[in-house]
Protein backbone atom coordinates (compact mmCIF):
# COMPACT_ATOMS: atom_id res chain seq x y z
CA UNK A 1 0.00 0.00 0.00
CA UNK A 2 1.53 3.73 -1.09
CA UNK A 3 1.91 5.83 1.50
CA UNK A 4 -0.39 8.84 2.08
CA UNK A 5 1.19 11.97 0.55
CA UNK A 6 0.81 13.89 4.41
CA UNK A 7 3.29 11.26 5.92
CA UNK A 8 6.38 12.50 3.44
CA UNK A 9 5.39 16.27 3.77
CA UNK A 10 7.73 18.45 5.79
CA UNK A 11 6.62 19.64 8.69
CA UNK A 12 8.29 22.81 8.02
CA UNK A 13 5.74 23.07 4.83
CA UNK A 14 2.77 22.69 6.77
CA UNK A 15 3.78 24.51 10.26
CA UNK A 16 3.41 28.29 8.47
CA UNK A 17 -0.09 27.17 7.44
CA UNK A 18 -1.15 26.13 11.20
CA UNK A 19 0.17 29.75 12.13
CA UNK A 20 -1.38 31.65 9.52
CA UNK A 21 -5.05 30.04 10.80
CA UNK A 22 -4.44 30.83 13.80
CA UNK A 23 -3.16 34.45 13.58
CA UNK A 24 -6.25 35.12 11.55
CA UNK A 25 -8.58 34.34 14.12
CA UNK A 26 -6.46 36.90 16.68
CA UNK A 27 -4.52 33.43 17.92
CA UNK A 28 -0.64 33.31 18.26
CA UNK A 29 2.30 31.15 17.47
CA UNK A 30 2.63 30.83 20.78
CA UNK A 31 -0.32 29.27 20.93
CA UNK A 32 0.08 27.51 18.41
CA UNK A 33 3.64 26.23 19.68
CA UNK A 34 2.12 25.09 22.87
CA UNK A 35 -0.45 22.68 21.24
CA UNK A 36 2.32 20.71 19.41
CA UNK A 37 4.28 20.60 22.56
CA UNK A 38 1.62 19.41 24.41
CA UNK A 39 0.37 17.33 21.34
CA UNK A 40 4.08 15.28 21.13
CA UNK A 41 6.71 15.94 23.65
CA UNK A 42 8.63 18.37 21.83
CA UNK A 43 10.45 21.50 23.41
CA UNK A 44 11.06 24.66 21.65
CA UNK A 45 14.79 24.04 20.66
CA UNK A 46 13.39 20.56 19.46
CA UNK A 47 10.95 21.86 17.26
CA UNK A 48 13.13 24.66 15.59
CA UNK A 49 15.70 21.92 14.81
CA UNK A 50 12.82 20.34 12.96
CA UNK A 51 11.76 23.12 11.07
CA UNK A 52 15.32 23.39 10.17
CA UNK A 53 15.40 19.93 9.00
CA UNK A 54 12.74 20.00 7.11
CA UNK A 55 11.35 16.64 8.76
CA UNK A 56 8.10 14.87 7.38
CA UNK A 57 5.79 14.16 9.61
CA UNK A 58 6.05 10.35 9.63
CA UNK A 59 9.31 11.27 11.52
CA UNK A 60 7.77 13.96 13.34
CA UNK A 61 5.58 11.90 15.21
CA UNK A 62 7.88 8.63 15.33
CA UNK A 63 10.44 10.58 17.34
CA UNK A 64 7.90 12.67 19.23
CA UNK A 65 9.26 12.24 22.80
CA UNK A 66 5.96 11.95 24.29
CA UNK A 67 2.64 11.71 22.65
CA UNK A 68 0.32 13.11 25.30
CA UNK A 69 -1.97 10.36 26.97
CA UNK A 70 -4.72 12.76 26.93
CA UNK A 71 -4.89 12.55 22.66
CA UNK A 72 -7.85 10.01 23.50
CA UNK A 73 -9.85 13.26 24.58
CA UNK A 74 -9.54 14.75 21.36
CA UNK A 75 -13.23 13.61 19.75
CA UNK A 76 -14.67 15.16 16.59
CA UNK A 77 -14.63 15.82 13.23
CA UNK A 78 -11.98 16.95 10.51
CA UNK A 79 -11.65 16.93 6.66
CA UNK A 80 -14.81 14.42 7.17
CA UNK A 81 -13.36 12.18 9.20
CA UNK A 82 -14.36 11.23 13.03
CA UNK A 83 -10.58 11.58 14.77
CA UNK A 84 -11.37 9.30 17.13
CA UNK A 85 -11.95 6.37 14.46
CA UNK A 86 -9.38 6.84 12.16
CA UNK A 87 -7.72 3.39 12.13
CA UNK A 88 -4.36 4.62 10.86
CA UNK A 89 -2.16 5.83 14.04
CA UNK A 90 0.56 8.65 11.84
CA UNK A 91 -3.14 9.55 10.32
CA UNK A 92 -5.05 9.66 13.55
CA UNK A 93 -2.22 12.24 15.01
CA UNK A 94 -2.01 14.27 12.00
CA UNK A 95 -5.72 14.84 12.19
CA UNK A 96 -5.45 15.18 15.87
CA UNK A 97 -2.79 17.99 15.51
CA UNK A 98 -4.91 19.58 13.42
CA UNK A 99 -8.26 19.25 15.15
CA UNK A 100 -6.36 21.14 18.06
CA UNK A 101 -5.63 23.74 15.67
CA UNK A 102 -8.95 23.91 14.13
CA UNK A 103 -10.12 24.62 18.05
CA UNK A 104 -7.70 27.07 18.77
CA UNK A 105 -8.62 29.26 15.42
CA UNK A 106 -12.55 28.64 16.69
CA UNK A 107 -11.75 30.72 19.89
CA UNK A 108 -12.22 27.77 22.52
CA UNK A 109 -10.10 28.64 25.71
CA UNK A 110 -6.69 27.02 25.86
CA UNK A 111 -7.48 24.94 29.21
CA UNK A 112 -10.23 23.01 26.53
CA UNK A 113 -8.15 22.39 23.81
CA UNK A 114 -4.82 20.97 26.15
CA UNK A 115 -7.94 18.85 27.97
CA UNK A 116 -7.39 19.89 31.24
Amino acid sequence: MEKHRIFTTSFASVYPHYINKAEKKGRTREEVDTIIYWLTGYNKKELQKILDNKTDFETFFAEAPQINQNTSKITGVICGYRVEEIEDKLMQKIRFLDKLIDELAKGKAMEKILRT
